[in-house]
């Protein structure tokens, strides 16, 4: 679906949106992809386990919606964690960082926001900007 340079990214590797959004769409050369959270794209459910397990889930639905447009995480020039609780942004940050300092890639700019609560009550949220 294309309107006005805009055409949307999806995928069945990662969770269906949940709402009235796309999970990712594509202007030009940049991808505004929409939050994850840590859904199972098979099962709908969040994964068990806490936020470790959680922001894992979350990458790895990141990586496949960046995959449906043709993009890896090295292509992500700009990313945003919600947080359900910053006492988790250090556990957030390690798996972050397998995930976006593997093989000498330039990590991006990102910021780290703490919100009341996220959807399905996750404890992570993360969205990203990507260009190629």
């Amino acid at each position: 679906m294309s309107t006005q340079g805009k055409s949307a990214v999806s995928t069945a590797e990662a969770p269906a949106a949940i709402g009235p959004y796309s999970q990712a769409i594509r202007v030009g050369d940049l991808l505004f992809t929409s939050g994850q959270i840590g859904l199972d794209p098979k099962s709908g459910q969040m994964v068990p386990g806490g936020v470790a397990e959680q922001t894992e889930r979350v990458l790895k639905n990141l990586q496949a919606v960046l995959a449906a447009a043709g993009l890896d995480l090295t292509h992500v020039a700009k990313s945003t964690i919600y947080l359900k609780s910053m006492g988790d942004f250090a556990t957030v940050n390690e798996v972050y960082g397998r995930f976006f300092a593997s093989g000498g890639a330039v990590p991006p700019a990102r910021s780290t926001v703490a919100v009341a609560g996220l959807p399905k009550d996750a404890l992570v949220e993360i969205e990203a900007v990507a260009r190629g």
